[in-house]
């Protein structure tokens, strides 16, 4: 696989996944969404990370890889990022392989929080984390990783997240660093999490893996191909390998459609309808079940951590094509075969 290097704001990373040609009229659905879109400068980049900070607020990238194998882009498609709270869904799925659903259930629970993403709360009966979407959830699943992967379970997870993606991903060695040295709420979290015995282990050994998986870089064109590896029931759609579990998938997916959106889910499943995660790189990754995966990249967040243009591309992408999970005209996997 080919490593992202040095990939600038409109120029194309190299990849092992082809580019389909087929399916202009989509392409020129993308072209005016993303013109439609392009303007909106509302939204402020995150800056509790201090890197995060930095980050040129302007980019717009749109991509949709679909469960044949085609491919779309749009705009700053290729353009690197950290991936952030969007590896949630994903180190999630790995765990749930590892140790099983039943046992999943007993450390991390599968309840919408309706609290920020970083709160410091547990479930009131259970003292676990509401859900693996947020920090709490996350850190509960990273300190699984390390029970189970050890030393070993940072790399686990990159090169379980580049076999998604159809490539090997990068690392952004200066993002990491900054959430090390900045990230005291999440080693507030983690301590307590260890308190009250929801994870065992070294706290800075397995916060070390949540801050490594949130610096994983990827682009937007790299959210869709890893939408649609979890769309096609965890095979990647043009490389063949069978990268998560059935079983596995149907979970994930299942949890990012009520908890993916942080405070914002319930609002996302009503007008989107579709599972996704967001992260506040400016990533947002959508899976439409056995269809499509979408990836989008816009780094102005929302109050609540959503990245603006990200919302307001998945409802027009939602409405124009009828995506939403309970839209009558949505006809699974027909979709795909008789439009795109």
């Amino acid at each position: 696989m080919d490593v992202l290097a040095g990939a600038g704001r409109g120029t194309a990373a190299t990849s092992d996944v082809p580019v389909a040609t087929e399916g202009l009229g989509l392409h020129q659905a993308l072209i005016e969404l993303h013109a439609r879109h392009l303007g909106n400068r509302r939204g402020a980049v995150a800056d509790y990370i201090p890197q995060l900070a930095t980050v040129d607020p302007d980019p717009f990238g749109l991509a949709i890889a679909t469960a044949t194998g085609k491919l779309h882009t749009v705009g700053d498609a290729e353009v690197p990022f950290t991936i952030q709270s969007v590896s949630k869904a994903y180190t999630y799925c790995i765990a749930i392989e590892m140790i099983g659903r039943e046992a999943m259930l007993q450390r991390v629970g599968v309840e919408p929080s309706g609290d920020a993403f970083n709160a410091i709360v547990f479930h009131p009966r259970t003292n676990r984390p509401f859900n693996p979407m947020v920090n709490a959830g996350a850190i509960a699943i990273a300190a699984i990783l390390y029970e189970q992967a050890g030393d070993a379970a940072f790399e686990l997870v990159l090169d379980r997240l580049s076999q998604a993606a159809g490539r090997r991903l990068g690392f952004d060695e200066a993002v990491y660093r900054s959430e090390l040295e900045t990230g005291h709420r999440n080693r507030a979290i983690g301590h307590l999490l260890r308190n009250c015995g929801a994870i065992d282990g070294p706290v800075d050994a397995i916060l070390d893996i949540y801050f490594r998986q949130c610096s994983i870089q990827v682009t937007a064109t790299d959210l869709a191909w890893m939408g649609a590896t979890l769309a096609h029931v965890g095979e990647h759609p043009v490389t063949g390998r069978q990268v998560f579990g059935l079983a596995a998938v149907r979970d994930t997916l299942a949890v990012m459609f009520t908890c993916g959106m942080y405070d914002y889910s319930g609002s996302w499943a009503f007008d989107v309808g579709i599972p996704a995660k967001s992260g506040v790189g400016g990533g947002i990754v959508g899976v439409v079940n056995r269809q499509l995966g979408i990836g989008c990249f816009s780094p102005r967040l929302d109050a609540q951590g959503n990245s603006v243009r990200g919302i307001a591309a998945f409802e027009d992408l939602a409405s124009d094509f009828g995506l939403h999970a309970f839209e009558c005209t949505n006809q699974g996997s027909l979709f795909v075969t008789t439009v795109l």
